[in-house]
């Protein structure tokens, strides 16, 4: 097998294995079990299970970065809307993984860094949407920030309970992060950004 093919190989048994296992629950003897390769071979392709992990993790999140890229031109609010419902159908997908993941955020300080990362360059996407792309009132900027620690509270409350539908959900977070901005006194970049 090619070495780029194997790679790829295993980074796709990365996301199956992180995705039901936390960062702590596995070892690379178990990575290499999985896998059907020998531990030196696996060392070959990632120098240690937290290089695995976060080459695993990285795949994932161009995936989804990919997944919640809004159409071309669409207006800022849509755009919003497209994100958070892909954004909710790939952890609807990947229930477990998420929740893993957010654990592993306590374990892997760089998987807490990706997250931030994540977390700003989407805060960053909403205040330019709405108009405030050189200099957002502090206000602003920390109602984007915080709804997105918002949501994804909201995201695991609807994974333990499910007792909201995926749209509800979603209304749900658009309408707080609509109350969030609205508090901030962002009310009429909220209602013009859509135009």
């Amino acid at each position: 097998m090619q070495v780029d093919e194997r790679r790829q190989q295993l980074l796709e048994l990365g996301v199956d294995l992180f995705a039901s296992h936390s960062f702590a629950e596995l070892s690379m003897a178990q990575i290499a079990r999985e896998a059907g390769i020998s531990k030196p071979l696996l060392y070959h392709y990632f120098p240690s299970k937290r290089d695995y992990f976060l080459a695993t993790l990285g795949e994932g999140v161009q995936q989804l970065a990919q997944r919640i890229e809004p159409a071309p031109g669409a207006p800022p609010l849509e755009a919003l809307s497209h994100g958070v419902g892909a954004f909710l159908e790939w952890v609807d997908e990947r229930d477990l993984a998420y929740r893993k993941l957010l654990a592993s955020a306590g374990e892997v300080p760089e998987v807490k860094a990706l997250i931030d990362e994540v977390r700003d360059r989407t805060s960053d996407r909403i205040v330019d949407g709405l108009g405030y792309a050189d200099d957002p009132p502090p206000k602003v900027r920390a109602a984007a920030r915080a709804w997105l620690w918002f949501m994804d509270g909201a995201i695991l409350d609807w994974l333990e309970h499910r007792d909201l539908s995926r749209d509800e959900l979603q209304d749900f977070l658009l309408g707080a992060l609509g109350g969030a901005l609205v508090a901030a006194g962002a009310a009429e970049a909220l209602n013009t950004s859509d135009q």
